[in-house]
């Protein structure tokens, strides 16, 4: 038995006299690493034409992404739209629409509001050419005139720093021809105003300092109301995104409008000038306020009808921009 243990543990010679070793245990096969899949990439044909003629501009294929001048099926498309989430098949047909000539919401924002703030001051330091050469570079004796200046001068200058650090814009350009259009109505405005305001005429307020300081709590009460929707707005939207979301009231007691009313920011721009439109007794002014009030109420009305498309729960009890009325 010893001889026969012996013999299984040595290795096996050959006829020849070589050594063959003793059969071990199989060695694993390696496994060969797996291939990671590759996604499938999905290649669009895209046939452009043009929106009014229909005329054919170019076929494209290869295609990702569209731009917002492309429209589909008669709507236009966002920045964020992409082609594999369209309803559309491998090939498609888009329309193209000329925007025109472009211009970025920032540019004309301080444009148009730059304007106003120089051209006001122009008026109260009655540069030469305004009024009779005796009045050049004279001041008025009415501190009224001197409080309407820096309320006036408060309200553009906070408008530039909005636009510039608590803005954030849905869309990056609009059409050139809206800085005309925007400029001639401030800037236009602005003149009027600053000139019956500043005027060696003028006459200040019927009621005199009380109703002046009721006006100047009713315009820094506002402006700081306005200011504080602009900051809600900003929080609802991250940096560099245009996410939609329904605004609500915050712990600041100034958004607790948002309960009643979808605008806020409006009506407390309307406040604000109604307060100096007390403070003035400027006809000038009230029209501005009027025409104001007029052209906020369609934006107000747009975005209100918005929100009710948008979000199935938005709250019904809002207003658009004046509780309970309109």
């Amino acid at each position: 038995m010893d001889t026969l243990a012996l013999e299984a543990t040595q290795p096996k010679k050959a006829q020849n006299g070589a050594v063959v070793a003793a059969p071990g245990p199989p060695t694993p096969a390696k496994r060969k690493p797996t291939k990671k899949t590759k996604k499938a990439v999905v290649f669009f044909e895209v046939e452009i034409l043009d929106a009014k003629t229909k005329d054919k501009l170019c076929f494209l294929d290869k295609v990702g992404k569209v731009l917002p001048s492309f429209s589909l099926h008669g709507k236009s498309l966002k920045d964020e739209d992409v082609l594999q989430h369209l309803p559309v098949g491998t090939t498609a047909t888009f329309y193209f629409r000329d925007l025109g000539a472009q211009i970025s919401w920032v540019t004309v924002f301080l444009t148009e509001y730059a304007g106003p703030l120089l051209i006001y001051l122009m008026f109260y330091f009655r540069v030469p050419f305004i009024y009779a050469p005796k009045y050049d570079f004279t001041t008025s004796k009415h501190w009224v005139v001197h409080l309407a200046c820096m309320c006036h001068s408060f309200h553009y200058v906070k408008r530039l720093l909005e636009t510039l650090f608590v803005h954030r814009f849905s869309h990056g350009t609009m059409p050139l021809r809206n800085i005309f259009k925007n400029c001639t109505y401030y800037w236009g405005f602005a003149a009027w105003m600053a000139y019956y305001i500043n005027h060696p005429l003028y006459t200040p307020p019927i009621y005199g300092e009380q109703q002046i300081r009721l006006a100047l709590t009713v315009f820094l009460f506002c402006q700081i109301g306005n200011f504080s929707i602009h900051i809600a707005l900003r929080n609802l939207r991250p940096p560099g995104s245009k996410t939609r979301k329904i605004p609500y009231p915050t712990k600041n007691p100034f958004t607790w409008i948002f309960l009643l009313v979808s605008c806020p920011n409006y009506t407390y721009e309307l406040g604000s000038w109604l307060g100096f439109t007390l403070m003035t007794q400027c006809l000038p002014v009230a029209f501005f306020t009027l025409v104001g009030f007029i052209q906020m109420t369609v934006w107000a009305k747009g975005k209100h009808r918005s929100y009710l498309k948008e979000f199935r729960d938005y709250p019904t009890l809002r207003s658009p921009i004046l509780p309970f009325i309109l």
